[in-house]
């Protein structure tokens, strides 16, 4: 409302002065005008004077990039508010010559003085691009996944159908964080999505065997006793990395400021991870002359000391479906390849 009194105040003193072509109106206005975009310009100078200060600490590591935006939010509310307090008295005085010219009060001049007939009063609202919105572009997630795995013999996905490991008892899990930043500063579509993971992947094999490392080989063998537990696990320390696809709309405020958000619609990444192995090991349990027998195995079993793979997820919101592939091999000595692949849900809470 207020800004619809100043607007058509304006237009008044412009009407006016083409009219009456008042020369000590036009200094005035004008003078008011100066001033205002003066205020505007010294403070938004002293805002950013303040923000490269507060970056210079988060450089040298006097605060964190928490606080640093805290105070950039707190340096910027003080400016509008600065902007707000001097305008003003601004506003007061244009509403007063305003008044003064209506009744009357300031001399007029000949028409013929005036340097420009045509002269109009511009007013521009400067306190709105004052006020600093802070947007980050990068958020961060925990994630969590979890589901079935299994291992694909000489690149046959086909052989899933007939797996030596069971399909409902094997199972993968990850967690870790990631950092998800926006390419774009002025579109929400595309991220870049990388972090840091656990994976621990099981198998479970079926008729009763286990894993055994036989010189550079490691193959199944069927175990003497009747097994209650057989797994075979694996736990890598991985560095994901994904192209993702929000497509989160952002949103515009009243002032026309747009402003974007994640994971608050579809999502689609691409992309894949890399890292090293970190353990792995085989637990067995069996009954042996009526006694219960737990044996924890560790070794490295020719398991392959790196891993690499690829990664897709889709999904609404925070929850997706999940699936991965390694492209490395589980045992890096053996005749066939089997390579270990992944599908399930995944959970990505900012």
């Amino acid at each position: 409302m207020q800004k619809i009194i100043l607007y058509a105040a304006v237009m008044l003193c412009a009407l006016v002065t083409k009219m009456y072509g008042q020369d000590t109106f036009e200094e005035r206005a004008k003078s008011i005008s100066i001033t205002i975009q003066q205020i505007t310009q010294e403070e938004k100078e002293a805002l950013k004077n303040e923000v490269e200060d507060i970056n210079k600490l988060l450089e040298s590591g006097v605060i964190n990039s928490e606080k640093a935006d805290a105070e950039k939010l707190k340096a910027a509310e003080k400016r509008a508010a600065n902007i707000e307090k001097r305008v003003a008295v601004e506003e007061a005085k244009l509403s007063q010559l305003v008044k003064e010219q209506v009744d009357g009060k300031i001399a007029s001049s000949d028409s013929s003085k005036l340097k420009d007939k045509n002269f109009t009063f511009k007013w521009e609202w400067h306190n709105k691009d004052c006020k600093v919105r802070y947007e980050k572009r990068t958020t961060t997630q925990f994630v969590f996944a979890f589901g079935l795995n299994n291992l694909v013999t000489d690149g046959d996905f086909s052989s899933l159908e007939d797996s030596n490991h069971r399909v409902w008892g094997s199972h993968f899990y990850e967690w870790g964080f990631t950092n998800n930043t926006r390419i774009f500063k002025n579109d929400n579509l595309l991220h870049i999505k990388y972090g840091l993971s656990l994976m621990y992947n099981n198998l479970r094999p079926t008729d009763n065997r286990y894993f055994v490392k036989n010189g550079n080989q490691t193959e199944l063998q069927e175990f003497g006793l009747d097994l209650r537990e057989s797994r075979f696990r694996n736990v890598h320390l991985v560095l994901p990395l994904h192209l993702e696809f929000d497509f989160t709309p952002k949103i515009v405020d009243n002032e026309g400021t747009a402003k974007f958000r994640s994971h608050k619609s579809v999502r689609l990444g691409i992309g894949g991870y890399a890292g090293f192995n970190v353990k792995t090991k085989q637990i067995l349990k069996y009954k042996e002359d009526d006694v219960r027998v737990k044996v924890k195995e560790k070794g490295d079993f020719n398991t392959s000391d790196f891993i690499y793979g690829l990664s897709t997820y889709i999904g609404y919101r925070d929850t997706s479906l999940y699936l991965k592939y390694d492209l490395n091999p589980l045992f890096k000595n053996n005749a066939i390849d089997q390579n270990n692949i992944s599908l399930g849900l995944r959970f990505d809470f900012n």
